[in-house]
């Protein structure tokens, strides 16, 4: 009687199964997929689209603007990027940075060595402890995390630059001496000048004094190194030498030997001549204004 019932429950349970994977069923759209990405209505499809086909595609890169609670720091309190500030700095980005690249250097350079995700963050990201400002992060030179993007001003050229692109720069620089090492003469330059934490406490004009171009280059050579590289690029002539006349005889001589030497190992080891790209990216920000945008996406 056990062994009757037994077959019973078997024979119940293969007629379930089949009646429940009838092929004439249809199958309803999985629950995972983004159904405001599939509707051809919605306002972001002409933006990711136009993602799709300006960095993915070409960079294998993926543009993040919808927030990502896996991909931020749950450090700080954040809120998502809007998406007028979102479809701004993208278009930003290519035009100040991607196409700049591939016209001074080749187009193959940043699909080999870029980041391979840019996430935009609404807000700042404030330190609790030590009441600094985190202005972008990367992470092993694959993702560049950039904050208080619905700040956005694309016509104030020095706070974008700030905010943004000094950032932008400062990362990739990182990825490229970790890549190919910088000399190791820099670091004699200021050797004993650093201090990890104390550079918090160091203005700007005090900061050049000592031969760096911002506080935050005072904090180890690496940063340092970079910090000279992402601000000499996006500076114009008239910041770069306020930092310069700020730093005195000694100091602005001291910023200068470190150029130099930056100088050299952009063109030997990466064959970019950090003065033309610069005259580049200045002359690009002069064309942007309103009419700049793509009002499609």
């Amino acid at each position: 009687m056990d062994k009757f019932k037994y077959y019973v429950l078997i024979i119940v349970f293969i007629v379930l199964i089949s009646s429940g994977c009838n092929k004439n069923d249809e199958l309803t759209d999985s629950i995972f997929v983004d159904a405001q990405e599939q509707n051809l209505d919605s306002p972001t499809y002409n933006f990711d689209v136009w993602l799709n086909d300006n960095f993915r595609e070409p960079y294998n890169l993926s543009f993040k603007y919808r927030m990502e609670d896996v991909g931020s720091d749950l450090y700080y309190n954040l809120v998502p990027a809007s998406l007028e500030k979102s479809k701004q700095l993208a278009q930003l980005v290519k035009y100040l940075w991607f196409d700049v690249y591939a016209e001074m250097v080749d187009e193959e350079f940043l699909k080999k060595y870029g980041p391979r995700i840019i996430h935009l963050i609404g807000s700042p990201a404030y330190s609790p402890n030590s009441g600094t400002m985190v202005l972008g992060t990367a992470e092993g030179g694959i993702k560049v995390t950039l904050y208080s993007c619905n700040n956005l001003d694309y016509k104030n050229p020095d706070q974008m630059n700030e905010f943004y692109f000094k950032t932008m720069h400062h990362e990739f620089a990182h990825i490229l001496h970790q890549t190919k090492s910088y000399p190791k003469d820099f670091e004699q330059i200021s050797a004993g000048s650093y201090s990890p934490m104390g550079w918090q406490y160091i203005t700007a004009a005090d900061a050049a004094k000592m031969g760096f171009v911002s506080p935050y280059s005072a904090s180890q050579a690496r940063e340092d190194f970079v910090e000279i590289i992402a601000n000499y690029l996006v500076k114009s002539d008239e910041s770069w030498n306020k930092t310069l006349e700020m730093a005195g005889e000694e100091g602005s001589a001291i910023i200068n030997s470190k150029l130099e030497i930056c100088s050299k190992w952009l063109k030997e080891k990466w064959d970019i001549d950090i003065v033309l790209m610069r005259n580049e990216i200045i002359k690009r920000q002069q064309n942007i204004d309103d009419d700049f945008f793509n009002k499609e996406l």
